[in-house]
């Protein structure tokens, strides 16, 4: 009777389904009771008062979409009118007694949401959906504890002696365990732990106080593993069954200085860490929680371990009050670290399952993902080698003539190129002087002259394999010096259509003879809106591309979704883009049999691509250093890795397009 019940009130409508578990799942006591009234009145306002809307299940927006700073970088909005560690210093100094909270003022976890920890723990004690039970338990504690008490202060004790009842977990244990874990992840906040240490060496009088149900013995033994020492007292809310959320814990700390008026308490709850220690004569400073603005900018449209990890370490970062980061350097920490930390693991986990010998990262998004590799995989031996659009589509030009007019004619026929650029860029500049015979009235190339420019190079074909037959020779030699004995190489590049590790795999076996099979790994492929919306779509069926962020196959919301012609493309490249010159080409001094190389023009801004790389990196290396010990975390989707972009796409691209305008970038065209 009770399943037919709740099936009728709950289930039969899925608009009133899904608004009574969104109020109703994970509550307690009261407001418990009050989520079956609420679904009771949901059923009269739909069959009394015909409100039919309420049975249609509320829609879930397709893409999470925020609206980041376009004008200055979130660390500078944020952290441009906070004291810097020496004025807070200075502004402290005038107390007598100064009073920290611990979590999110002293010590910071790795993650957007202190529950996240839970995760982890369930997944030690291979509990499913364990952490919403051990939320359920702590929030029963303390109901159960202020129905004896009348206060809400519980401990850690109290927490698994219901949770061992539930999943069979000796309470010792599972604390034990818990509290190894809080020490395993939490760190210190660099911005404190500066004003802490120049506070102690001045001689200030300092205290913790802390709402815990962690012990004051563990509490203090995690506060001097990350360098806090030589407070006069840890004053923790369930050693006292007093609270700062409630304001008498404040009175147990004014008690022990009775001889002091002076006294401040530093923490980031507006309500118990200011409005109450105001409330019991103490002076505050106020520390915003360094999570207060994500959901306003980071990306919640993600799978909750790796986004909780992703937001906690970048909060961390932007927010703790440290520094003041250029935009360029917050686009590769916030946007690009997670997408290049993901595709770097993927790269690793491809090579080992095909029985890749060599990886070879081409220039130039290969040189940020690179470094990143040899971050995660120091162990691992890789290659920065020479390879480009340009340079693959002349040295296959006798193979595949339509790519080559394709390319460097008819995606060039706007009449913004001189015929002299153009055959320049083909290095057949020395045939100009016959094409302008031919077409003496015209200077640039157009569609109306695309096709005579085509015919003249076909009837001068000897002419032009006779260049790039050379540069040939010059790219075997550089080759076959990379590849040695390798067997079966990955070739690593952005993407979009893979035409760069198709073009040097056929190299290296038709052409150059080389005993080595060349695969391509691609961040994402060409999407539905590229006129050659399958041009790569068999080598990826065959497995000779591999694609991380999306193709047809996969994420095909991504595919959809990600547009080169309002410049996704670009974004992407950006991210990896390289403060090197571009790679044009192949030389060969057949006197000395020596190869050089031909290059072209510095990218604008080499500087702010140099700091985007040094967030990648930076951001690749903090979160390394917080979870090095749980390697499925470094298993990150590329829907995940795709998610900030995506966020960072509101406003009409409006962050997106500030970024663009700084570097003029062009996409990654010959």
């Amino acid at each position: 009777m009770r399943a037919k019940i709740y099936h009728f009130l709950v289930n039969r409508k899925p608009g009133i389904r899904q608004r009574y578990h969104r109020f109703h799942d994970g509550t307690t006591g009261m407001k418990k009771v009050v989520s079956w009234f609420y679904l009771l009145w949901l059923n009269f306002c739909y069959y009394v008062l015909f409100c039919r809307f309420l049975g249609e299940q509320t829609e879930f927006p397709v893409y999470e979409e925020k609206k980041p700073p376009c004008a200055e970088s979130e660390s500078v909005l944020a952290n441009r009118d906070r004291r810097s560690v020496s004025e807070t210093v200075s502004f402290l100094m005038q107390y007598e007694v100064i009073s920290f909270d611990i979590f999110d003022t002293l010590i910071f976890r790795p993650f957007s949401e202190p529950t996240d920890l839970f995760f982890f723990l369930g997944e030690k004690l291979e509990i499913l959906d364990f952490k919403r039970l051990r939320m359920q338990a702590e929030a029963e504690a303390r109901t159960q504890k202020y129905k004896e008490e009348k206060h809400y202060e519980i401990k850690l004790s109290d927490i698994w002696s219901r949770l061992q009842n539930e999943i069979g977990v000796i309470k010792e244990q599972g604390m034990q365990m818990e509290q190894a874990l809080e020490m395993e992840f939490c760190y210190a906040n660099p911005f404190m732990q500066q004003v802490f240490t120049q506070l102690r060496e001045h001689g200030k009088r300092i205290v913790i106080t802390s709402d815990m149900y962690l012990s004051k013995a563990f509490l203090s033994e995690l506060l001097q593993k990350n360098g806090y020492e030589g407070y006069e007292e840890l004053y923790v809310s369930c050693e006292y069954e007093k609270s700062k959320a409630e304001g008498s814990l404040y009175e147990v700390v004014k008690r022990a200085y009775p001889d002091t008026d002076s006294m401040i308490h530093v923490g980031d709850n507006p309500v118990s860490d200011v409005k109450n220690a105001k409330k019991h004569g103490f002076e505050v400073f106020y520390y915003p929680n360094v999570n207060r603005n994500a959901l306003l900018y980071r990306s919640y449209d993600m799978s909750a371990v790796v986004g909780g990890a992703y937001r906690g370490i970048v909060n961390n970062k932007l927010y703790n009050g440290t520094e003041q980061l250029p935009m360029e350097y917050e686009y590769g920490y916030i946007y690009g670290g997670l997408f290049v930390l993901g595709y770097c693991n993927f790269i690793h986990t491809y090579a080992r399952e095909h029985g890749i010998d060599k990886l070879l990262f081409l220039s130039r998004d290969g040189d940020i993902l690179r470094q990143a590799y040899a971050v995660l995989f120091p162990e691992e031996k890789t290659e920065y080698v020479y390879w480009s659009r340009a340079a693959a589509t002349k040295l296959m030009a006798r193979y595949n003539r339509y790519d080559f007019f394709r390319r460097y004619l008819y995606h060039k026929a706007d009449g913004t190129y001189t015929l002299e650029q153009i055959l320049k860029s083909m290095r057949l500049e020395f045939l100009l002087d016959r094409l302008l015979q031919q077409l003496p009235n015209e200077t640039y190339l157009t569609s109306g002259n695309v096709r005579q420019v085509k015919r003249f190079l076909e009837a001068n074909w000897q002419d032009v394999t006779a260049v790039y037959d050379r540069e040939s020779k010059a790219a075997e030699l550089y080759y076959r010096k990379v590849l040695g004995d390798s067997r079966n190489a990955l070739a690593v590049d952005i993407g979009w259509a893979g035409s760069g590790a198709i073009a040097l795999d056929y190299l290296v076996q038709n052409v150059w003879k080389l005993p080595c099979s060349i695969t391509g790994a691609v961040a994402g492929t060409n999407s539905v809106h590229n006129f050659e919306v399958d041009a790569s779509e068999i080598f990826l069926q065959n497995g000779k591309l591999a694609a991380y962020l999306y193709a047809q196959s996969f994420n095909r919301d991504l595919w959809k979704k990600h547009d080169p012609n309002t410049d996704d493309n670009i974004f992407f490249e950006l991210l990896l883009s390289s403060p090197t010159p571009q790679f044009l080409g192949f030389e060969l001094d057949e006197a000395s049999g020596e190869v050089s190389y031909l290059f072209g023009k510095v990218d604008a801004n080499p500087e702010g691509m140099k700091e985007i790389q040094s967030g990648i990196l930076d951001f690749v290396r903090d979160y390394q250093k917080h979870f090095s010990g749980y390697p499925y975390l470094f298993c990150v989707s590329g829907r995940d890795a795709y998610a900030p972009i995506l966020a960072a796409s509101g406003n009409k691209k409006a962050y997106l397009k500030a970024l663009k305008k700084k570097f003029e970038f062009e996409a990654n065209v010959l």
